[in-house]
């Protein structure tokens, strides 16, 4: 199971602490840890960035929102999403 978004500690940290303490199987957990400046920018380049923009992000946004209890990969901005997702499947051992 892959999981990904903008997902606020304050809302979705129970709900992800059960889903990785409930699996059966080895646990990843991975998160950018970018300004709202380049996050915005990477947003751009997706194909929903036209169903959401700046304002919405705005609200969404947390600085360095992470996981509590949780032991985080973290990737800063020099990481790309190919180099990010290379990562996750050698973890994973998806190839």
């Amino acid at each position: 199971m892959l999981i990904e978004g903008i997902l606020k500690e304050s809302i979705y940290g129970p709900m992800l602490r059960t889903l990785i303490s409930d699996h059966q199987g080895t646990t990843f957990s991975y998160r950018y840890d970018l300004t709202f400046e380049e996050t915005l920018r990477r947003h751009s380049s997706k194909n929903v960035s036209s169903q959401f923009g700046e304002e919405e992000m705005r609200q969404w946004w947390i600085d360095r929102d992470s996981l509590s209890g949780i032991d985080e990969i973290v990737f800063d901005a020099e990481v790309s999403l190919s180099e990010a997702t290379r990562r996750v499947a050698s973890d994973c051992k998806w190839f």
